[in-house]
């Protein structure tokens, strides 16, 4: 889960969910939004010091934008717009550290859930949107949190 395709999927995922929960009107802008700053952001040379930060980034914004569907908030322009961009900027870097371009490529069709998920959403399934939205919120913490626990055969111990 540190790179190539999974960690600007499941964000890809995160946002789809979000936008379902907005109308097409405000999807589609938000699904340009995305593409752009994905693609600038996957151009740019991060600095080595910067990796840890940007993954710790990138399972950030997977929790902000799979909480985004509580937000009523999401259902306008400028908020679905802004959203859409902070997930584009971390799958950009997190591929442009970790990645090829062919990964974010694979990724970013995965922000096209958002339609069917918003029918879903529009035939009184908005439940289970909200569900698996509430599983990439774990998934992203557990992802996050597993560098920062001392593994058994990851890090040397007392017996070596």
């Amino acid at each position: 889960m540190r790179g190539g395709f999974w960690p600007p999927a499941l964000l890809c995922a995160a946002l789809a969910f979000a936008l379902a929960f907005a109308p097409v009107r405000v999807r589609l802008p938000a699904l340009l939004a995305l593409l752009v700053a994905a693609a600038v952001a996957s151009r740019i040379s991060f600095p080595a010091a910067w990796h840890e930060a940007i993954f710790a980034g990138v399972w950030a914004s997977v929790v902000v934008a799979a909480l985004a569907v509580h937000r009523r908030e999401v259902g306008l322009l400028v908020p679905a717009m802004l959203l859409a961009a902070n997930t584009g900027i971390w799958a950009g870097a997190v591929t442009a550290i970790s990645g090829s371009d062919r990964d974010l490529l694979r990724a970013l069709p995965i922000a096209l859930l958002a339609f069917p998920a918003g029918w879903v959403v529009a035939h009184r399934g908005g439940l289970a949107i909200k569900v698996l939205a509430s599983w990439l919120i774990a998934v992203a913490i557990l992802v996050a949190a597993l560098p920062m626990v001392a593994t058994p055969g990851y890090a040397p111990d007392h017996m070596e």
